[in-house]
């Protein structure tokens, strides 16, 4: 990063936060049982991926709107990680989800600044 200038996606710390939880995500979900090899395990690992690439995407979207569009679609790929967190939790394929879901939260909060962030300067 130039002179704290973002020039690329993988500049954005919320990006970064982002791909650090699917990171976790794919490691846990390594843990589950293999019944869960083609159920919840591509699902929550999908969702997972899909907030760390939308927010990639709506990097280079052109316009107000086509951005918050893709970083709307990081919001609720991220509201569906945080189900299958819970669903993992109850179904004993995870003791504690807690640091999981704090990174999710504080991804939540960062998201919704960029998004306020963008609406503000134009």
């Amino acid at each position: 990063m130039l002179e704290g200038k973002i020039q690329d996606f993988t500049d954005l710390i919320v990006w970064q936060k982002a791909h650090a939880l699917v990171l976790r995500i794919y490691r846990i979900t390594k843990l589950f049982p293999d019944e869960e090899r083609f159920g919840l395990v591509p699902q929550m690992r999908r969702a997972g991926v899909s907030v760390a690439a939308n927010l990639a995407e709506g990097f280079k979207r052109q316009g107000t709107k086509n951005k918050l569009q893709f970083y709307n679609m990081s919001q609720t790929s991220l509201e569906e990680v945080r189900y299958y967190l819970m669903l993992s939790r109850d179904l004993d394929y995870v003791q504690s989800v807690d640091e999981l879901m704090g990174s999710c939260q504080e991804i939540a909060r960062m998201l919704k600044g960029l998004m306020n962030s963008i609406r503000n300067s134009s």
